[in-house]
């Protein structure tokens, strides 16, 4: 099934799907010769031809990028993917083309868990850092996003199916409660504590480390293919979910997987970079509004928007201020706002 295929103005699929990623290598290249050491596009090429023949280290660009640079775009490609993909499914679920991730509360309870930590683990859970190391705080942000989405996927249950209403109803409330809970630990603690958690909910790539990367990718790509087999379903459930059932989609298992993918990728993402807000609204709505609703072209069109965007944040958040380096969610949504706003104007008739 492909809805509104055909509509005038709509980018073709082949087009639309190759110019995402035309515009992700373009943001990957553009990123990566950004920074306090310059490294044209063409010495990046160079570099990567040399690593990927197995040519030892020949100059310093070679060191800053593959060691320094590298980790963090593919961490960018693949947290900007992750966010896109997860924005597309919550479109598509709620039947709303202004829903994002946030809605089923992965990302407020990731924030609160984080900052529990931050804040409370040194006193209530002294050992918890000795065992899980650097990966602490990743490990508590996504134990909290998981819980947070299990409660209000809980809540929107009613004789066995899934209100998205009430899912609505109770994911404003639940964000709601996480972010008095957020404001408490904020005023229990002290600066340094209060510096952290600040930077942690502002987002940043600067944590990047090879597992990290390799992590979020895998769980990332996994999420993507996941996706992919629910486009399908996702396109029925556009036109109902009566119609839908009639068509012999299982819609209770579809909405059940669209918020398993979607949390799971927002709570891989966010524990590794911390809140990065906006690319779940932008990037999926502004494929929607290009391409068409067929989620066989918004949820890969999503994750390669959302990389680019991302990528694109993150060289301005390494350039705008050095040598300092400004807080990446600032940049998105900077970036996101006007973006989205141009959208709504240029294609009102459309939204």
């Amino acid at each position: 099934m492909r809805p509104h295929a055909g509509v005038a103005g709509r980018l073709p699929p082949a087009l639309a799907v190759g110019g995402g990623v035309v515009l992700a290598l373009l943001a990957l290249l553009w990123g990566g010769a950004q920074g306090a050491y310059a490294i044209s596009p063409l010495q990046i090429l160079v570099v990567l031809r040399d690593a990927l023949g197995g040519h030892a280290a020949q100059g310093p660009e070679h060191l800053v990028f593959l060691n320094i640079r590298l980790p963090r775009l593919l961490l960018g490609a693949a947290a900007g993917a992750g966010l896109g993909v997860a924005g597309a499914l919550m479109q598509g679920l709620f039947r709303n083309p202004l829903a994002d991730p946030g809605l089923i509360g992965v990302s407020s309870g990731a924030a609160l868990a984080a900052a529990g930590a931050i804040v409370l683990g040194p006193q209530w859970w002294p050992d918890l850092g000795f065992k899980l190391g650097s990966w602490t705080l990743a490990c508590s942000a996504f134990a909290g996003g998981m819980l947070v989405t299990g409660l209000i996927y809980g809540l929107a249950q009613t004789q066995g199916s899934t209100r998205i209403a009430l899912m609505l109803l109770a994911g404003i409330a639940i964000n709601a409660l996480a972010g008095a809970g957020l404001g408490w630990l904020s005023y229990v603690s002290n600066d340094e504590q209060l510096r952290n958690v600040q930077l942690w909910l502002m987002g940043s790539l600067g944590q990047s480390r090879w597992p990290t990367v390799l992590l979020v990718g895998a769980a990332v790509a996994v999420c993507l293919a996941a996706a992919l087999l629910l486009a399908r379903a996702l396109n029925a459930l556009a036109l109902g979910e009566a119609q839908a059932q009639l068509m012999g989609v299982a819609v209770e298992r579809t909405k059940r997987w669209a918020i398993v993918v979607a949390a799971l990728a927002v709570g891989v993402v966010t524990s590794a970079t911390g809140v990065i807000g906006f690319i779940g609204l932008v990037a999926p709505h502004g494929v929607r509004l290009l391409a068409g609703p067929d989620h066989r072209v918004v949820l890969p069109c999503s994750a390669l928007l959302g990389a680019a965007l991302v990528l694109a944040a993150d060289a301005l958040a390494r350039t705008l201020v050095q040598p300092a380096e400004m807080p990446l969610g600032v940049l998105t949504a900077c970036i996101g706002v006007p973006l989205f706003l141009w959208m709504l104007r240029q294609f009102r008739g459309r939204v």
